[in-house]
């Protein structure tokens, strides 16, 4: 552990003299990897974002989240391996993916430990439990595996295509299992699988807050956690970019939808914002 939180720290303070050329070698990378053109997301999984297993909490965030050209983005497709990482009580890709997966590929939910004293934890993996349940037609190829850093095997080893996160890598810098979990997606993988990564994108002009406590990772802090778990940066999409968020508010990003931290106050201005701006990228592990 307190080499994995040395290796953090390495990538989180761009002062030290290492990090400083790392950060120089990525602005390169940055720009010669990004995605210059968008794919055409396949039919079915566009018939599949708009069908009645969505609930309606989760189809109106699509606007924001663009599932269709994300999953495209990442290269999913339906006789692929998943393993999404902590999908929580909303499942929001789980009602993309455990469709589109079922006939010939294989949807897993890393969701929450369940010994875990958390209150939240376990009030997640009931709401998703739940949420499997009462939809066999769509969920019942699912298969629950654990998360909890490197505790767990989220699926057995060297056996997924692609694992995909969501806006978690701050809760894992706030936690200092960064290092931790990374490796978990290392060893869940296949040679030549894919890592996709979502997350707040922090300001690349101020240093990185070690603990992420606003919500907001650099990018350039992101893809540092994942190549120095031996993933190759593939390429990076700007599908959920939005220039209105100026990443300054008082609560952080809960500031902003779907969550309004700061409830009625200003809630027009933040709703105007919109939900955060975010980075895509892509790994491999070779």
């Amino acid at each position: 552990m307190w080499i994995a939180n040395a290796h953090e720290n390495d990538f989180m303070f761009p002062s030290r003299r290492v990090a400083s050329k790392f950060v120089v070698l990525l602005g390169v990378s940055i720009g010669a990897f990004c995605a210059s053109a968008a794919e055409s997301v396949d039919p079915a999984l566009e018939k599949l974002i708009s069908g009645p297993q969505r609930s309606q909490p989760n189809s109106v965030r699509d606007k924001y989240r663009h599932p269709g050209e994300v999953l495209t983005f990442f290269g999913v497709k339906p006789d692929s391996t998943v393993v999404e990482i902590l999908p929580g009580a909303g499942g929001y890709w789980t009602e993309i993916l455990a469709p589109y997966l079922k006939r010939n590929g294989h949807y897993i939910a890393a969701n929450g430990e369940k010994a875990s004293p958390s209150a939240e934890v376990q009030k997640d993996n009931a709401a998703l439990a739940a949420k499997l349940a009462a939809d066999p037609a769509d969920y019942d190829k699912v298969t629950v595996t654990e998360f909890a850093a490197d505790k767990y095997a989220i699926a057995p080893p060297g056996s997924a295509d692609f694992v995909l996160t969501f806006r978690n890598i701050h809760n894992w810098m706030s936690a200092g299992t960064t290092a931790d979990a990374f490796a978990a997606f290392y060893k869940a993988l296949k040679p030549g699988g894919i890592l996709g990564i979502e997350e707040h994108r922090g300001k690349p002009d101020e240093p990185q807050d070690p603990l992420a406590k606003s919500g907001y990772v650099r990018q350039d802090v992101a893809i540092g956690f994942a190549q120095a778990a031996g993933f190759k940066f593939v390429g990076s999409s700007e599908v959920n970019a939005n220039p209105k968020d100026t990443k300054d508010y008082p609560s952080g990003v809960w500031t902003l939808p779907p969550t309004f931290k700061l409830g009625a106050q200003d809630h027009a201005k933040y709703a105007a914002i919109g939900e955060s701006d975010r980075f895509i990228l892509k790994f491999q592990k070779p």
